[in-house]
Parts: structure tokens; sequence; C-alpha cells
């Protein structure tokens, strides 16, 4: 008999190990299904240290497990999230460490909305977050620009509509044009890098006090070129012509958002026409709708410049003018006052007033004294008419007992034999009583 009872009928009499089974499974789903199309709601969303990530995707009455390998997650302009609805293409696999079949996405866009459209808006709301967008942070461009640097290509429209109009509005400023590509893969990284190096160069400038001798940047921005005489710059303009939103996407990623923000330099953003609305628009410190619109915004119109400085002419020869008659007429009625006809005149007045206050002085000052005197000399009048030694002064004495100093005031008080003094208005005498009677 078969060491396997069961299996007698097989041709192999042996049983399928769990690897075997699962291999046969795995090539059977495979190829049945080669590519997919799955439409679900991501829930359990995992990105791992890896850069591999891992969901499932569910309805209402299913779920599915789902992988999306580094490669592809790197290439997502949009984040992921739990309770995104999405549309995933990829083919079945079957994970044979767990015995499941899962989904191997190999594109995913959101479901009702395009994937730049999603990455935008969640971009836009990081940066906001952080405060790039910020009025507060904004900063005005100066009234007369010297020095512009313009980070656009060279070929593309919207260098000659900048420079066109700023050649008929104002011919006092200089041009520096940093060469980038504005759209296709790897746009935004020279951008960025371009939008710094103006910005470091520029600083080197400012601390050398003048023009900065500079060879050609190496790098990122070697496509600056050869910058002979390098001057402190007074405004970036970034600037692209129309296109569509896949066009203009360069300025809507984050390195070119964050140099922007971190210029030291104010920056007037003119990405493509009126409608357009992208991220560097919002983080830049002034938004143009067109190139155009961006060369009447960093330089004034000679034209309107020179008519405001003739009314300014005018006007300050006028208000000096006013001034002038009011000087002059206050001098002439100067000239007419009694200080300039009769110049000793008040020394005069003033002498005659010091002489009466003179006066005035010195009779208060006899009454004060005759007063004093006389608040002086009433107490003291009364303070010696009641005086002891004035009663002395009459005849009078007063006599005292030796031993205590108390005065006898009756003969009963003395005894034979005591001392006594007596006092009178000038000097004293020592005695003893011989005798007393009553």
């Amino acid at each position: 008999m078969s060491e396997y009872p069961l299996f007698e009928n097989r041709a192999d009499h042996r049983p399928l190990s769990v690897w075997e089974l699962t291999s046969q499974i795995k090539d059977l789903l495979e190829a049945a299904f080669p590519e997919v199309w799955v439409a679900g709601e991501i829930s359990n969303f995992v990105r791992a240290q890896s850069g591999h990530c891992y969901l499932t995707l569910k309805d209402d009455q299913a779920q599915l497990r789902a992988v999306m390998w580094r490669g592809v997650a790197s290439r997502l302009r949009f984040e992921p999230h739990d309770g995104l609805e999405v549309v995933c293409r990829g083919n079945l696999d079957l994970y044979a460490a767990r015995g499941t079949y899962q989904l191997v996405i190999a594109d995913i866009v959101p479901k009702g909305m395009g994937a730049l459209e999603l990455a935008l808006r969640q971009l836009r709301e990081k940066l906001g977050r952080e405060g790039l967008f910020d009025a507060s942070r904004k900063r005005p461009l100066p009234a007369f620009v010297r020095h512009i640097a313009v980070v656009t290509s060279p070929t593309g429209a919207a260098i000659h509509d900048f420079l066109q109009v700023l050649g008929r509005r104002w011919r006092g400023a200089d041009v520096l044009v940093a060469p980038v590509r504005v759209q296709g893969e790897g746009a935004a990284a020279e951008i960025a890098a371009a939008i710094a190096t103006i910005n470091r160069l520029s600083d080197a400038a400012r601390e050398e006090g003048g023009p900065l001798s500079c060879g050609a940047p190496s790098g990122p921005s070697r496509q600056m070129g050869t910058v002979p005489l390098f001057r402190p710059i007074d405004c970036i303009v970034v600037t692209r012509g129309g296109g569509s939103m896949e066009d203009l996407w360069a300025f809507n990623e984050e390195p070119v958002v964050r140099a922007i923000a971190a210029s030291r330099i104010p920056v007037v953003s003119a990405i493509g026409h009126e409608i357009d609305v992208t991220l560097s628009d919002l983080a830049a410190d002034v938004r143009a709708l067109t190139p155009s619109e961006a060369a009447e915004l960093v330089a004034p119109a000679a034209d309107e410049m020179a008519a405001e400085l003739r009314h300014l002419e005018r006007r300050l020869g006028a208000g000096l003018r006013r001034p002038a008659d009011a000087a002059r007429s206050r001098l002439d009625s100067l000239a007419r006052h009694t200080a300039f006809r009769r110049p000793f005149q008040g020394i005069f007045d003033m002498d005659r007033r010091l002489d009466e206050l003179d006066a005035r002085a010195y009779r208060a000052m006899r009454n004060f004294v005759r007063l004093a005197r006389h608040r002086v000399d009433t107490p003291r009048q009364r303070l010696e008419s009641l005086s002891p030694l004035a009663v002395l002064e009459r005849g009078y004495s007063i006599t005292q007992r030796a031993a205590d100093g108390r005065v006898v005031r009756a003969a009963a008080e003395l005894s034979p034999g005591e001392e006594i003094i007596t006092r009178f208005a000038s000097g004293r005498t020592s005695s003893r009583v011989e005798g007393v009677e009553g």
C-alpha cells in the first residue's frame, strides 16, 4: 500500500508541498492577470524606510493588499494618504511567504482629480502652514532699480517681452539674464540654483562695496555663464510664457518655491498668463500677471517720471517763493518796529523799571525790619516784667535753704543754726539762723 493512501490515484503518488502549490498558483495568477486597473480607497498606508509603500485598497465589500516599490513611489507628484480614493494600474502577485496575493502598483492617480492637481494642493497646504505665503513676509520693490536679474529661458518669448517693455519705459537699469530651463526634468533644480547663486554673488558684491569680478560659476549655476562684473542686485524676476499645467509645473515644485521664499533680494514672479497661478507666484514678494507687467512693476516709466519731476519742480519753486515772500514781508514789518527805530528805548524803560523796583524793595525791607523789631520787643518787655530778677531790682531778696535750695516763704520753715542763702539783684550771701520768731 502507498504511504499516502489518499493520493494512490496520482501518477507520482505524493502530495504537493506548500511551496510547490503556492508557486503554481502564483504562475496561474500572474498569467491570468498580467495587468489590471483597480479603483478603491487607501487605508493602512505605510511608507517604509526603504522607500517602498504598503497599503490596502478597499471598498464596501472587500479589500486588497497592495505594494508600491520605491522606484514608482519616488516618481509620485502627490502624497498618498488614508481615505484617498485612487485608481491603480498594476499586476497581481502572490506573496509566497504569507500565502496572500497583492497588487503590485505600477501607476496610481487620484480618483476624480489629476495627480498634478492633488500634488499642487498638498504642497500648497504644506508650505502655507510653514508661512511661506504670508503677506507679512513680503517686501516692497525698490523705487528705482539699477540692476535686475531675470531667471528665465534666454530663447523664450518672456525675456523678449520683458526687455522690450523695460527698454521702452526705463533705460537706467542693467539686466542680467540667468539662463535656465523653464520646463521639463531638472528645470526646477536649475531655477532654484540660479536664484541661490544670484543671492550669493549679490551678497559678495555688496560686502566688497562695488562690482565683483568673477569667473564662470561651477556646479548647478554653470548656466549663468561668465560674469565679468557683478553688482548688487536690486530685484530678481522669475518669468516664463504661458502653457499648460504640466508646462508650468517646474514653478510649482518645492525647491523653487523655497528658493524664492529664502531669497534675500525681492522677487517678482511672472509665470504664464493672468489665469495661471503657481506656488512661485504665492511665495514671491510681488506677482505680475505677465512678463510685460513685470517690467512695468520693477521700473517706472521715464515719460511719467519726467512729467512728475517737472510737476515737482513747479511745486518746489512755488513752495520756495511763498516762504521767501512771507520772510520779506516779515522783515519789512520788523524794520518798522520800534526796536529798530528807537533801539535804546527798551533799555531806558528797563532802567526806569529797575529804579522803581529798587525803591520798592528798600521800602519793603524797612517795613519788614520795623515790624520784626516790634514783634521782638513786645514779648521781651512782657518777659522782663514777669522776671523775678525785676523784683529783686526793686529792693527785694530771695532766701533759700542751703541744704536743698528750697525757697523759704515763712520763718517757721527755718530752725536755729540752719544755713541759708540770700539772693539779691546783684550777688548773694550765706548766713546762719540765730533765732526764729513766729
